[in-house]
């Protein structure tokens, strides 16, 4: 039987990659208090998302207890859940773009809108023209006046 050719890397490559050192090791912190938002912020990407093991050196148990206080500082409104990064566009489409100041003003797709009352006083006089009949001069009189103009009469 012929030997199976081992594929991939080796496992060991040459490469030592120095261990990373936990913040809590180095500071010898014990218990990690979701009121201590400096300290937990450390443990946050600009993002506000949670780093990774590998990128802050802790433990299992380390990170865990990290993540259960950043959880409930989150809760308590003293750590964002989420941090909106804005970067600046670059200057490279600006060429292309028109600005409104170099071309002729937009037109007008329709006649502007009219206010609730015009609107209602139209809608009146169509239908009175509809019927045939002018009501527009027609304005109702307080029932107070019409009386005594009638007594006057």
């Amino acid at each position: 039987m012929a030997k199976a050719k081992k594929r991939g890397k080796p496992k060991d490559s040459g490469r030592r990659v120095k261990k990373k050192i936990s913040i809590l090791s180095a500071e010898q912190i014990e218990y990690v208090d979701w009121k201590d938002a400096g300290l937990l912020r450390r443990f946050l990407s600009e993002r506000s998302k949670i780093r990774a093991r590998r990128v802050t050196g802790n433990n299992t148990q380390q990170q865990k207890m990290v993540a259960d206080a950043i959880k409930i500082a989150r809760e308590m409104a003293l750590v964002p859940y989420a941090n909106r990064v804005t970067t600046q566009r670059s200057g490279r489409g600006d060429r292309e773009r028109i600005s409104r100041a170099d071309g002729p003003a937009p037109r007008p797709s329709g006649p502007p809108p009219a206010s609730r009352d015009e609107d209602s006083d139209m809608m009146h006089e169509e239908a009175a023209l509809a019927v045939g009949a002018d009501h527009s001069a027609e304005r109702p009189v307080d029932a107070g006046l019409a009386a005594s103009e009638s007594s006057r009469a």
